[in-house]
């Protein structure tokens, strides 16, 4: 085994000696030049700001490791940032552009097979022989993420992979699957070329707007969800 290998399954086991812990600092600043080569790319290609983190922390790092069953070395996210746009169709344009400007880099599409309820286009960069994780979300995506984020603070940190009691994953689930109703429909539309008809013109625009109206109503119920929430005993916040 490579010593980091080693590493982690003293990790695992929480048994962790000083020498342990400047291991890991020293493994988790090894991905310091690809996290920052990686913000560089979004900015120049997307002209966007990303919000993240060089490293995870020792603690995210344990509990994955006990959650997932997995090596370190196969820890995708332990470097990773993060791009929250408007909606579906930029998210779409966004994830277009960063698979074009790196070409060592997978796509998870969690639109299509959410992960617990959460949406998002995860996209895994390899740079200088390291993974980088990019999240893109939608607003509405986001806010989701806050939401259960809340839940876990104030329930059991395993609603956010799964666990916790059925009446608040059924909560997270049917707030997830609410999204993926107004925007399966808000992409579907933005591909389809216009109709010539200017009566068929007016019913896609109709359409457009009352999805729109729809999304506004959901928005306003996850902010309000996430206040309500956020003020409960128990609660530390979380994005």
């Amino acid at each position: 085994k490579t010593q980091v290998d080693k590493l982690d399954d003293r990790l695992r086991k929480g048994k962790l000696e000083e020498e342990d812990s400047r291991q890991l600092d020293s493994y988790r600043r090894s991905f310091t030049e690809a996290y920052e080569e990686v913000v560089a790319i979004i900015r120049d290609a997307t002209k966007l700001d990303p919000s993240g983190r060089t490293a995870k922390s020792t603690t995210s790092i344990v509990e994955k490791l006990r959650r997932e069953k997995i090596r370190l070395t196969q820890m995708q996210d332990i470097a990773g940032c993060r791009l929250v746009v408007p909606d579906v169709v930029a998210q779409d344009q966004v994830m277009g552009r960063l698979m074009s400007v790196l070409p060592q880099a997978d796509l998870v599409d969690r639109r299509k097979k959410p992960s617990f309820g959460c949406r998002a286009v995860h996209i895994v960069a390899t740079v200088r022989d390291r993974p980088v994780e990019i999240q893109v979300r939608t607003e509405l995506q986001h806010l989701w993420a806050q939401l259960s984020e809340k839940l876990s603070d104030v329930f059991e940190p395993a609603i956010k992979y799964g666990g916790g009691d059925a009446e608040t994953r059924e909560y997270l689930s049917a707030a997830s699957a609410a999204i993926a109703s107004y925007e399966e429909p808000e992409l579907m539309l933005s591909r389809l070329a216009l109709p010539e008809d200017m009566e068929l013109r007016s019913k896609t625009a109709k359409l457009t707007e009352e999805l729109n109206r729809s999304k506004q109503d959901l928005r306003k119920f996850l902010e309000e969800a996430i206040t309500i929430w956020g003020a409960s005993p128990g609660s530390e916040g979380g994005n």
